[in-house]
């Protein structure tokens, strides 16, 4: 079963919220490297494929049914797989966005992700959000068209792809919560990267170039280290919260992308990232005052 510690609900919920922001920050990173990797000539595929080829290896050394009797063991097995290749689908998606868009772009529409996991955490989770949460929700998504701007330029084709990582991701965020109720939370991060060894695998002559800078090993090592470590964390958020409350707080990569969006790439936020990121900020810190007050102080 999933975590299930006798922490009082508040503080589990808060919980929650805490590892959800930390495994935005190892997203953030993942991204970062990914679209550095990009930049350097390296196939996407390429780059997904050590993300899942890192991940298995890691997680194999810790949790193994020969170190871990029955981790392999699940209540659930068809929707351990279907969130196994949801969590591919998303990764692949976003590194083939990501040879195309910047990062700000990319992470806009993945910041959908929240508004469409409230939508559907009801109708599939039983997990209703109230009117006023949905409100700050839809709040921070505008605070994210701010930044962007949406019909500024040409379309580019590569936003459809940002928009199918943005579905699986919802789907594998409700998965991830579903599963956190009937499988420990060391069974499924055992099939977390599974499926997308399984489908890379049979690729890999075709996609190889053997890295001759150690820089670039590094950073497909780090894809790895920085998913393995970001989903870890997802897991045991959700295993203390429910989906709808962790979704929106999704939005506190901006201030990691921001970050390494200068760090990294040298881009300066404009006036419109800064107006937007506050719009953002101010949604989420929001929803975190309504988790901090008592449960019969919570308006419905």
């Amino acid at each position: 079963m999933g975590d299930s510690g006798g922490a009082p609900a508040p503080n589990r919920r808060l919980a929650g919220i805490a590892l959800m922001c930390g495994t935005l920050a190892f997203f953030a990173c993942l991204d970062a490297s990914a679209k550095t990797l990009a930049h350097h000539g390296v196939d996407p595929l390429l780059s997904t494929f050590m993300r899942y080829a890192v991940n298995v290896t890691l997680v194999l050394m810790v949790l193994n049914p020969v170190r871990t009797p029955g981790v392999a063991r699940t209540n659930r097995l068809a929707l351990q797989i279907l969130r196994s290749l949801l969590l591919f689908g998303s990764t692949a998606l976003n590194f083939l966005a990501l040879r195309k868009l910047q990062l700000a772009e990319t992470l806009s529409i993945q910041f959908a992700t929240p508004l469409m996991v409230a939508l559907l955490a009801g109708p599939l989770l039983g997990e209703w959000s109230s009117p006023r949460r949905l409100v700050a929700v839809g709040i921070g998504f505008l605070g994210v068209l701010v930044i962007v701007r949406p019909g500024v330029g040409a379309f580019q084709p590569a936003v459809l792809l940002s928009i199918g990582n943005m579905l699986c991701y919802a789907f594998y965020v409700l998965t991830t919560r579903k599963l956190a109720g009937v499988d420990s939370t060391a069974t499924t991060v055992f099939y977390s990267g599974l499926a997308g060894l399984a489908v890379m695998s049979p690729l890999l002559p075709w996609i190889w170039t053997t890295p001759t800078a150690w820089g670039t090993w590094a950073l497909l090592i780090g894809v790895g280290l920085f998913g393995t470590a970001g989903h870890w964390l997802l897991v045991l958020a959700h295993a203390r919260a429910p989906a709808s409350v962790l979704a929106p707080f999704i939005y506190t990569q901006l201030l990691w992308s921001l970050m390494l969006g200068y760090l990294v790439f040298g881009d300066v936020p404009n006036r419109w990232t800064l107006i937007g990121a506050s719009i953002v900020i101010g949604s989420g810190l929001y929803l975190l005052a309504q988790e901090r007050r008592p449960v019969t102080e919570r308006p419905i």
